[in-house]
């Protein structure tokens, strides 16, 4: 066996420490050029696509976002249709950048998982679409009702508790996909479909007779829904959560994006720091001065993305709720970029 002598040992040592770790995602997506984003496989005013294939909604204008921010063009996104069972896996092994899938943010997801949730996007909660026919006028009524639900999800989980604590039962419908757990309430393979209720809005705008259903106005659980990475890249993780706080800043700065010149010319200095006029903060996320208002130029501020795609002028017409500015009465709030 060959011995090794003591330089040898501290060169190798040296060369060790100084390699080069592997490129990070942030790196990754600069050099590929391309954002690629997971998503939904259809949820009305999340991500779903048009009749030319175009992808729209919430979910998906947070990803352009991010893309405008990073590669400094919202177009340079793939969208990867991901169904429940599929979405984390998918993230872990690398095949999206970022998950914008209308996903709860939990212990579990991040602790046994290896993911992080890059802040909460839309604060929402499970409710229940209900056939008129049924008679139910809220949660308690639905004792021993037939429900469809999805597989693999936080709503399976908060249905079984919720008629635990009620002393109540019911029969479980389980689909794969939430698609087929529609298709089956649609059909009448059951009286009511169980989801959060920001999708089930959109679903019984896609039943022959909307009138038939209705969403029963109680919220069974907390779901807070946020964009989600991979927990070993911090870098990654920072540029995401902050393109997140810059939306909902913008708001609050009451910058938009028809108001882009306007914000560029501004003296204020929270404003200046925001255009990347002061501050330097692009450059200790690793990405350009003017990474968030190149956000807000291409989506708008949170409030104008809200308003076009779930907002009352929408085809959802949800209100704001919890989901307004702190100031104005919601929970919505975000960390200053100072």
């Amino acid at each position: 066996m060959r011995r090794i002598g003591l330089a040898a040992i501290g060169a190798l040592v040296g060369g060790i420490l100084a390699a080069p770790a592997g490129a990070g995602t942030l790196d990754t997506v600069k050099q590929r050029g391309t954002l690629q984003c997971g998503v939904s496989e259809g949820v009305a005013g999340f991500s779903e696509q048009d009749g030319q294939g175009k992808w729209n909604g919430f979910d998906v204008d947070f990803c352009r976002a991010v893309a405008a921010a990073v590669l400094g063009d919202a177009g340079k996104v793939t969208f990867t249709p991901l169904s429940a069972s599929q979405r984390f896996d998918a993230l872990k092994g690398g095949q999206v950048d970022l998950l914008a899938r209308n996903s709860t943010w939990t212990l579990g997801r991040e602790a046994e998982l290896g993911l992080a949730f890059a802040g909460i996007t839309y604060h929402d909660g499970q409710g229940f679409l209900a056939k008129r026919a049924l008679g139910a006028d809220g949660a308690l009524a639905l004792d021993k009702a037939k429900i469809c639900v999805e597989a693999g999800t936080t709503t399976q989980l908060n249905l079984a508790d919720f008629f635990r604590a009620n002393s109540m039962t019911y029969e479980e419908k389980v689909f794969p996909s939430a698609a087929e757990a529609f298709s089956a309430f649609q059909s009448g393979q059951c009286d009511v479909l169980s989801r959060d209720q920001s999708a089930l809005h959109g679903e019984r705008l896609r039943l022959a007779k909307p009138s038939d259903a209705v969403v029963l106005p109680d919220v069974i659980s907390k779901e807070p829904l946020g964009p989600v990475v991979r927990s070993d890249d911090f870098p990654w993780f920072n540029v995401v959560k902050w393109v997140n706080f810059a939306l909902v800043n913008a708001e609050e700065l009451g910058i938009s994006g028809g108001a882009i010149d306007e914000a560029l010319k501004s003296q204020k200095p929270d404003v200046r720091r925001f255009t990347g006029a002061e501050g330097g903060f692009g450059k200790a996320l690793g990405i350009d001065a003017d990474w968030a208002i190149r956000a807000v130029k291409a989506t708008g501020s949170y409030a104008e993305i809200y308003e076009r795609n779930l907002g009352t002028s929408s085809k959802l017409g949800i209100p704001r709720g919890l989901n307004q500015l702190w100031s104005m009465g919601g929970v919505l709030y975000a960390p200053p970029l100072r």
